[in-house]
């Protein structure tokens, strides 16, 4: 139908013609022309307030070597980037074999090339892929500087405008040398400068053609072509490199033919481990303390490699020798000094096929546990030889049991129940003092794991780290605490740090002792030794924590799956472990382990073990030249087997409603 059909017969006059649109509703113009504007000023402010310096900073994870006490190195970590490069400063083939081979237009474009993009996008169609890219070296840096390498397309426009501003704001030489100070080389290498380190031994001014050729190559692929790794393939790429520099006129090709049988890979930096199991908990010590800066930043730690060797072999050969017939596959050793200084740390048979630390892993501590259930009873007047009942018990339908369900069934000194490492007693013991007072002694030791709200926390069953639970022995070896585990040489002891009561540490260190020399853990007793066992429900776990002189020193032993181990207590196994740890250190070192003197010499005449509470000697009792005769009843055992005993009555004990838990943690 025509135009002419709608017009009305009775009115011939034609309408009015529309009006052109920048006549048309003024305030939709403006409206637009105001958002339009507001964008480009936002835009505009975004860019203007990047960071333009950030490709010359350090990198946020700067490598940290770290060495042990003696100096000598144990890991490298963290990516490598020395002081930024001037491009003016270089010989010219250096920056030429980077331009040659990333963007031969480099100093034409205006941060983005629409000839290379076209390029790429005809070969990529050829290829049926990506086969070509068409970024230039100002994208690259606006990449590398400040946006991530995710392919979207939303990053990819973010890239183009950021390099438009970048070649805006910038010279091309200064483009060009924050280009070369941030670009990554592999290796874990960033920059020129740590790429001519880390390959040549070298710095940036005097890197060979051949030597910038290679390094220019690198950047497209760095982790295949790395020369550390792949000689041949960098040396295939380099004669890449080459022949663009040939073509762009940076050198001759009788400077090519030359380079290509000058380079040689001579590594400026020793070859380290990644980590270990003391490296790694050690690290983020180290980089809360030292400052992000270029090269790399050697790390002093406390560590002591010879006692780090020897504990790792001793672990390894114990757990070969015996693991199979015991059903034990791991375990791991925390040695530290009283000041909390950490000389070894062992988290496993092999740091390469498990970074699993075991040391710093949270495992019931099982009877070892028992040193805050009895320090708070000493805490609260008590002494080695008040009386405790050793007889079956039930708290609100819990029946913990003794080891082999055996009990002296009567009283006997805390020094006897400890050293026998009586459950019962331990149980006892902690609703007579009261939860509180037990978790207020472990808080009071450094210990921040949880703990049970219940009486079974008596039996070590809340779940705590071997290394926490070492620096709690370290306090009774001390006197004061908390004891802070830590890694560092120049650590600083912090305030808050508080000395124990005499006399509840001469009551606990005899305790310690008796467990050491005619108790549970009488496979460690060497001169000077102070410690005790704990094994968790169904020999799950199995430890010996003590000291011998200024030296404590935590074993574990037992399986990640958390498999029942074949009968395994912490007076076994663990206690050998740290028996020739302890024997290996104190032989070596001799005067830091002399014996105790003062407080912590207890004569034979004098060790309450072997009193009853009314002064008369415990029946059977061993005495302290170390020899074990045959226990008469009710003796305490030198195992974690105690003697059968009479039947006693339960009894039952009015306590808080006690949750499911380990009914037979032993020793």
């Amino acid at each position: 139908m025509s135009d002419a059909a709608d017009l009305d017969p009775a009115d011939p006059t034609p309408p009015p013609a529309k009006p052109p649109i920048w006549k048309r509703r003024p305030w939709l113009i403006g409206g637009t022309a105001v958002v339009v504007l507001a964008v480009i000023v936002f835009v505009a402010s975004l860019l203007w307030s990047l960071p333009l310096g950030r490709a010359l900073e350090p990198l946020a994870n700067p490598t940290l070597v770290i060495v042990a006490a003696d100096g000598s190195p144990i890991a490298r970590r963290g990516s490598y980037k020395e002081a930024p490069v001037d491009v003016a400063k270089l010989p010219a083939y250096v920056p030429g074999a980077f331009i040659a081979i990333e963007d031969r237009r480099f100093y034409k474009h205006i941060g983005v090339d629409p000839k290379a993009i076209l390029r790429a996008v005809g070969a990529n169609a050829k290829a049926g892929g990506v086969s070509e890219g068409g970024s230039t070296i100002t994208q690259q840096l606006a990449k590398n500087a400040f946006l991530s390498n995710k392919r979207t397309f939303r990053r990819k426009i973010q890239e183009v405008l950021i390099a438009l501003y970048l070649d805006a704001r910038l010279s091309k030489d200064e483009i060009l040398s924050r280009y070369l100070s941030s670009v990554y080389f592999g290796d874990g290498t960033f920059g020129l400068g740590a790429a001519a380190r880390h390959y040549f031994d070298k710095s940036p001014e005097q890197l060979s053609v051949g030597e910038a050729a290679m390094l220019a190559g690198l950047v497209k692929a760095p982790s295949r072509w790395a020369p550390t790794e792949n000689f041949e393939g960098a040396k295939t790429r380099m004669k890449t490199v080459l022949g663009a520099m040939v073509d762009t006129g940076v050198i001759t090709q009788a400077q090519a033919d030359r380079a290509v049988q000058q380079v040689h890979v001579q590594a400026g930096r020793p070859k380290l481990p990644v980590g270990s199991y003391f490296a790694d908990w050690v690290f983020p010590q180290a980089k809360a303390v030292f400052e992000n800066t270029y090269g790399e930043t050697v790390v002093r730690t406390t560590l002591d490699p010879k006692l780090q060797a020897q504990a790792e072999k001793i672990l390894d050969q114990a757990i070969a020798r015996d693991g199979k017939a015991l059903n034990v596959t791991q375990g791991a050793i925390v040695a530290m000094r009283t000041d909390g200084r950490i000389v070894a740390m062992v988290g496993g048979r092999d740091y390469k096929l498990s970074q699993f630390n075991r040391a710093d892993a949270q495992r019931p501590p099982g009877s070892a546990f028992k040193l805050f259930v009895y320090l708070a009873a000493l805490r609260q007047g008590m002494t080695p030889t008040s009386p405790i009942l050793d007889a079956p018990v039930e708290v609100s339908g819990w029946t913990p049991k003794n080891h082999e369900g055996k009990y002296a069934g009567r009283e006997v000194p805390l020094i006897t129940a400890f050293a026998a490492s009586s459950n019962v007693a331990a149980v006892r013991l902690a609703h007579d003092i009261g939860r509180d007072a037990i978790v207020r002694t472990a808080r009071d030791l450094g210990v921040t794991d949880p703990i049970p709200n219940d009486l079974t926390l008596a039996l070590g069953t809340g779940p705590m780290s071997l290394v926490r639970l070492t620096a709690a022995y370290a306090a009774i070896d001390a006197g004061e605490a908390p004891v802070i585990p830590h890694g560092l040489a120049d650590w600083k002891k912090p305030a808050g740090v508080k000395s124990l009561s005499k006399a509840e540490l001469a009551g606990m260190r005899d305790l310690l002792r008796s467990a050491t020399q005619r108790g549970t853990g009488i496979e460690a007793a060497i001169p000077g030794a102070f410690g005790k066992t704990g094994t968790s429900q169904d020999y799950r776990d199995a430890l010996f924590v003590g000291y011998v002189g200024d030296l404590v020193i935590g074993v574990w032993v037992g399986n990640d799956d958390n498999s029942a181990m074949n009968g395994v207590v912490g007076g076994g196994l663990p206690a050998k472990i740290w028996k020739s740890v302890a024997t290996y250190a104190v032989n070596r070192d001799a005067p830091r382990a002399a014996e105790p003197e003062g407080d912590d010499a207890v004569s034979a005449a004098e060790d309450p073990m072997l009193l009853n509470p009314d002064g008369t000697p415990v029946e059977g009792a061993v005495p302290a030249d170390g020899e074990v005769p045959p226990p008469a009843d009710g003796a305490a055992p030198a195992s974690d087997a105690p003697p059968a005993a009479p039947a006693a009555p339960v009894i039952a004990v009015p306590a808080a409603p006690a949750a499911p838990a380990a009914d037979r943690p032993a020793g």
